[in-house]
């Protein structure tokens, strides 16, 4: 199973890498599989590499539904 998380991309440092923030933490991700990386643009992150650029709309369900997950595990 591959789980991927959304992650808005607040950085680009190079070609290759760019700063992510998703619930809070900044991690750098590897952009080599994907092409034209945007600033604000929302990316699945698995493994430390962007596999897919994601729409605002299909990032924000995503994210809806981690954090329910987080929620439903602190019980």
């Amino acid at each position: 199973m591959c789980l991927a998380v959304p992650a808005k991309v607040i950085n680009i440092l190079n070609d290759f890498t760019v700063e992510v923030e998703t619930f809070g933490n900044i991690a750098q991700v590897n952009t080599s599989l994907i092409e034209d990386v945007k600033l604000d643009d929302y990316v699945l992150v698995h493994a430390g590499f962007a596999i897919e650029i994601v729409d605002n709309q299909s990032a924000a369900e995503s994210l809806a539904l981690w954090r329910e997950l987080y929620a439903a595990d602190s019980i």
